[in-house]
């Protein structure tokens, strides 16, 4: 089964509109009879501007789509398409560079180095890629993701919540196509959960940022504009502007 969804603007997204897009994707591992389709002929888009999670029980393949999508993960058969550049196929080397330069990761371990302060672990991808950090967009993400107080102090001096949000903002300060977000909030208790989703929502509205996010938590789904449900490596449904009762009542029907 291959399949494809249209976007919330009620469009088929394609390569022209789409931040990121899996094209007949199938992933399996292994072989003969210990072979695992983890997806199975996967087509679908994440249009630019749009907070998307994906959903799905337990082995559903979520987060080999998204390991897939974001070229973290190789595919047996289909494409991955991130904006008008495939990258099925590419070396080591050249996904090193186009990750880099094109996509933010946000993952439920915050990642920061303990050393360094907020503004420099913030900053760091920059540093790295030996690019200068646009200034006014630097001081419009430390706005918008509310750490202008914090800039100055250590990863073992933040909350949870706050080391996120500076997860977060390194993801956002380099201006990537797209932001991968692998169970953001996994490791934080329900306010700070929600003050990283209503940033992620927020550069979404106020920056155009794109995110597609893995979660399992109805709530942190209902925070986005689109939801896809996942079931034995096939897309079975979505939901546009979902609830988090929408949410659960679907994934109920999924057996998660």
């Amino acid at each position: 089964m291959t399949s494809t969804f249209t976007s919330p603007q009620g469009r088929n997204p394609d390569a022209s509109t789409a931040a990121v897009m899996a094209d007949g994707v199938s992933k399996v591992y292994g072989s003969g009879d210990a072979a695992v389709h983890a997806l199975r002929g996967v087509s679908i888009g994440f249009v630019s501007g749009v907070f998307t999670a994906i959903m799905g029980p337990s082995g559903s393949g979520k987060s080999t789509l998204m390991h897939c999508l974001a070229g973290l993960d190789t595919v047996t058969s289909g494409r991955i398409m991130l904006g008008d550049a495939e990258i099925t196929g590419l070396s080591d080397r050249q996904l090193t560079l186009l990750r880099r330069d094109r996509v933010g990761f946000v993952f439920q371990a915050f990642n920061l180095l303990p050393t360094l302060t907020a503004e420099q672990n913030i900053r760091l991808p920059l540093d790295l890629a030996g690019r200068k950090a646009d200034q006014a967009w630097f001081d419009q993400v430390v706005d918008v993701v509310g750490l202008r107080d914090r800039l100055g102090h250590r990863p073992s001096e933040l909350s949870g919540g706050q080391q996120q949000r500076v997860a977060c903002a390194r993801a956002l300060v380099a201006r990537p196509d797209v932001i991968f977000a692998d169970e953001p909030t996994g490791n934080l208790d329900s306010r700070s959960g929600a003050e990283v989703l209503g940033f992620l929502r927020a550069s979404v509205r106020e920056m155009g940022q794109t995110i597609v996010m893995v979660t399992h938590d109805p709530v942190a789904a209902s925070y986005a504009d689109r939801v896809v449900f996942l079931r034995d490596g096939e897309i079975v449904s979505e939901i546009v502007q979902p609830t988090p009762d929408a949410v659960l009542d679907q994934l109920k029907r999924l057996g998660a």
